[in-house]
């Protein structure tokens, strides 16, 4: 990868590809599912109107984009992204796309990129705040392997982790990392130090800044990588595809394999995709207000109900799979009810105990996870947390609750609202609570219907009609 510090217009994208002679120009998208295509073109047909029109796919071939009958798209490059891609054999230089009409150019109304687009518009014109700031933490494993199989016949799954204790009979020079025990390990236990490194090095590189990365608790190979808080929906959006994107392919080149499935081992930590959020206006933050519970402002608070409050259909986003609803039980500091605390991590929204000064001030919403589109993602908080503030919703309901839930009687953990237990459920939450992403138009009936028809569709019914393997423990000899 190699650095991008400055944005660069299509006259410099040309001049940067005739001095550094670079043979190629890559143009990546996001389908709606979160998925990243690409295609690549030869410089020789790289002109300044690829900037303007963009080059036509089928999208009939990506879900949920067009029908057979109507596929024509085009991907527009945003110059802004250019970075370089030195993964493949001849490096290129690469860009991220937005998705527009073939024939009139208009924005595509079920681009995710376009709807983070859209939110952040609609933030601007909102009169409440003009900028909003990201963080997001990578949690993912990294396994030495994986291998499943789907057939009628033969089903199940498995992976390996050689610093696992499970391998503690195995010959190893270094000791292995006991079960839930690998938050924060040290080198040389923490065997994965240098693979994380070599991606902190690519991240920063890709213009993506980097807070620190350490080892997770999970003991088969589980790791964080937290980026810097920066502005903006769409290029926090932006960071997180493209560094899943660096994270698969250093990996890769390691020989190992990554997964930022949330809970891809029973029993082990799942992984996350926390997201630290604050809101500015003229350059101040507007969640900051001494003598608030905890220096937050009115405006935080407010913010933090409508999380709460449409937090079930928020997580039809943030946790769109079906895998997702396996992270969030009980015993593994993960949330399962919507109140608020400071640093509480059994907390659905959390205000770091660190974050003291005005200019550090945030909350982080603990919910979310990689298997989401995070164009989408980060959209539907925002949206929530803009209607909090919009219409003053109270946050007496969410807290704060500065004790551990898990710790108190079923009846008083009962007084907060839980959180949906599948899929099906934050589905159908969005069924019923769904007003307030349509303001700004930045979602639309149209793609809130389509995204329901492929997730029952592609997910969750042929998951439910599949035999589970603990099904063959449970009913195999009756």
């Amino acid at each position: 990868m190699q650095e991008h510090g400055t944005k660069l217009t299509p006259d410099d994208v040309l001049k940067k590809i005739h001095d550094e002679k670079i043979a190629f120009v890559d143009l990546k998208f996001i389908d709606l599912i979160g998925k990243w295509h690409h295609f690549t073109l030869p410089v020789s047909n790289v002109k300044k109107t690829l900037f303007e029109r963009g080059v036509g796919f089928d999208g009939s071939s990506c879900p949920g984009f067009t029908s057979l009958e109507s596929g024509d798209l085009n991907v527009v490059p945003d110059p802004e992204t250019a970075f370089m891609d030195d993964f493949y054999e001849i490096p290129a230089l690469s860009f991220i796309c937005d998705i527009v009409e073939a024939d009139t150019l208009r924005p595509f109304a079920r681009d995710p990129r376009g709807v983070a687009k859209r939110a952040e518009k609609y933030l601007s014109e909102s009169e409440i705040a003009d900028e909003s700031f990201w963080q997001p933490e990578l949690e993912f494993y990294v396994f030495d392997s994986v291998r499943y199989s789907d057939k009628p016949y033969d089903f199940g799954f498995g992976v390996d982790s050689l610093e696992a204790n499970w391998n503690s009979f195995e010959e190893r020079v270094e000791p292995w990392i006991k079960h839930n025990g690998g938050y924060h390990a040290i080198f040389p236990t923490d065997s994965t130090h240098d693979l994380r490194a070599e991606i902190t090095v690519a991240l920063e590189k890709a213009g993506i800044p980097v807070r620190y990365h350490h080892h997770e608790v999970g003991g088969a190979g589980q790791a964080e990588i937290e980026l810097t808080l920066s502005p903006g929906l769409v290029r926090c959006a932006d960071n997180i595809v493209k560094g899943k994107y660096i994270i698969k392919n250093i990996c890769l080149k390691r020989e190992k394999s990554v997964t930022f499935m949330p809970k891809p081992i029973f029993g082990e930590p799942g992984s996350g995709l926390h997201f630290h959020q604050k809101l500015h206006k003229k350059g101040k933050n507007i969640f900051f207000s001494q003598g608030g519970y905890f220096d937050l402002s009115e405006e935080a608070t407010f913010y933090i109900a409508g999380l709460g409050t449409h937090g079930a259909s928020v997580m039809a986003f943030t946790n769109p799979s079906t895998n997702s609803y396996r992270r969030l039980v009980e015993g593994y500091e993960a949330p399962t009810r919507f109140f608020f605390s400071v640093a509480n991590r059994s907390s659905a929204i959390r205000i770091p105990k660190s974050a003291v000064t005005e200019d550090q001030k945030r909350i982080e919403f603990r919910m979310p996870d990689a298997t989401c589109n995070p164009y989408l993602a980060v959209s539907a908080m925002l949206m929530a947390g803009l209607d909090g503030i919009k219409s003053k919703i109270s946050p007496s309901k969410f807290g704060p609750l500065d004790k551990n839930l898990f710790e108190l009687p079923p009846r008083e953990q009962r007084k907060f609202l839980p959180i949906p237990s599948s899929l099906e459920d934050s589905l159908e939450s969005l069924n019923h609570d769904r007003e307030y992403l349509f303001r700004g138009d930045v979602f639309d009936e149209d793609l809130i219907k389509i995204w329901t028809q492929i997730k029952q569709n592609n997910e969750i019914i042929p998951l439910k009609i599949r035999t589970h393997p603990f099904e063959i423990e449970l009913y195999y000899d009756l």
